[in-house]
């Protein structure tokens, strides 16, 4: 929620319209809130595989620049080479980035819908805590 909170303020100090509309920023919270939660069980079930902190911290530098550069968030997936564009759709940051470009921006539209950015999130999530649920017990015994 930090971040958010100096996107938001970066964003007024370049002067980008943004939405302060409290639906919008409500749904800014909550989009946030599921993809960092997302991301952390992703963490949990990684460190759970890997077990040294060394190994987490090289597969999570592994995994942080091909998941961003695999997304919506730098070039829209229009342009996108039809393999590529598979893998944005996969990437569960690619849902993040188009909800917080619908809800954040004035006449930002999200190209996926913004039900099925959440759907994704959700359903990604939920199949994330279970498997983290499944792994946990098991390293500890």
């Amino acid at each position: 929620m930090t971040q958010a909170v100096i996107v938001y303020g970066v964003a007024v100090a370049l002067g980008v319209p943004l939405v302060w509309s409290p639906q919008a920023l409500l749904g800014v919270v909550a989009l946030v809130l599921l993809g960092a939660a997302l991301f952390s069980t992703f963490s949990l079930i990684i460190a759970c595989i890997v077990k040294t902190r060394e190994r987490f911290m090289g597969i999570g530098q592994v995994l942080t620049m091909p998941l961003f550069f695999a997304s919506n968030a730098i070039y829209p997936t229009d342009i996108m080479p039809p393999w590529l564009k598979a893998v944005a759709h996969a990437n569960p940051l690619s849902y993040v980035v188009d909800g917080l470009r619908s809800l954040m921006l004035v006449g930002g539209t999200s190209t996926l819908g913004l039900g099925m950015d959440f759907a994704v999130l959700a359903a990604g999530l939920a199949a994330l805590v279970w498997i983290g649920g499944w792994m946990y017990p098991r390293l500890i015994t």
